[in-house]
């Protein structure tokens, strides 16, 4: 009995705390007066809490402009990612034997390859088709996926789908973007989840393509504005952990959101709400 509640309650309370205690101080140094420097000993909350570092930030940097750039990218570029995923995922699900071990092969090759090896090929390819200076090469990782471990991820969630079921849907005369879009994408929620949630925390946190592509101050997303911040005032701690702040808490309440929704829909989780009661 001790066994089970320490395996049920307290483990899982001591990584959630373990993951949270960096953004709570990160929320705690954010209220810190201004000019202040970071805390000699732990500091679970301010002596005297302000919103001072909140308020200065968009006298310092276009703050609305940075963080709707950052929005449009991430609006465009999630739907983007997760439907290349999942049709690529499909494809190597439909694959026979031999030809999706060597598709799987090539794809953890392709993981395999650092990203900084592919930046100057890239960067020249989109200053010859006249793209530098656009969203378009913010928004070509989502054409590829993102990464290849988002498409294994679909493709081992499509994995679970009998076969029975994919011969039924075609003796019936579906298609396969048929039975893609109505039989095997409700039976993965939980990896289409996971994907929207890892896609939004890289564009919304991607600070490299920005950097590379864009020169225009208009477009810049808010990643180079935490940078400008860093730049001019890399002392002022509580701006610093202000601006962190915004830019850590769109991932957060992504991630709390699609917990709770994957929580809905766990049919298992249901069964134990009714046996608590």
């Amino acid at each position: 009995m001790v066994g089970r509640w320490l395996g049920r309650f307290v483990v899982p309370a001591i990584f959630a705390a373990i993951f949270v205690a960096p953004l709570w101080f990160m929320l705690v140094g954010s209220l810190r007066p201004a000019g202040s420097p970071p805390p000699r000993t732990l500091e679970l909350w301010p002596a005297d809490p302000t919103t001072a570092a909140y308020t200065r930030l968009p006298e310092l940097v276009p703050l609305a402009r940075y963080l709707a750039n950052s929005a449009l990218v991430v609006a465009l570029a999630v739907p983007l990612t997760v439907l290349v995923a999942a049709l690529t995922g499909f494809g190597l699900r439909l694959l026979s034997g031999t030809a999706r071990r060597r598709a799987l092969l090539a794809l953890l090759v392709v993981l395999l390859v650092p990203v900084t090896a592919v930046w100057a090929t890239r960067f020249e390819v989109f200053r010859l088709f006249g793209a530098v200076d656009t969203y378009l090469p913010l928004l070509a990782p989502a054409a590829l996926a993102v990464s290849p471990f988002l498409i294994l991820l679909y493709a081992w969630s499509f994995g679970g789908i009998p076969d029975s079921q994919l011969q039924a849907a075609r003796l019936e005369g579906a298609g396969w973007l048929t039975i893609w879009r109505r039989l095997a994408m409700p039976q993965v929620k939980p990896a289409t989840l996971a994907v929207a949630v890892l896609a939004f925390t890289f564009h919304w946190s991607n600070f490299i393509d920005p950097l590379l592509y864009l020169t225009s101050g208009d477009r810049y997303t808010w990643p180079l504005g935490l940078r400008f911040l860093l730049l001019l005032n890399p002392t002022d701690w509580p701006l610093l952990m202000a601006g962190s702040v915004i830019a850590t808490a769109p991932c957060v309440l992504v991630f709390l959101l699609a917990q709770r929704v994957l929580l809905a829909d766990d049919p298992l989780a249901a069964l134990r709400s009714k046996g608590s009661r």
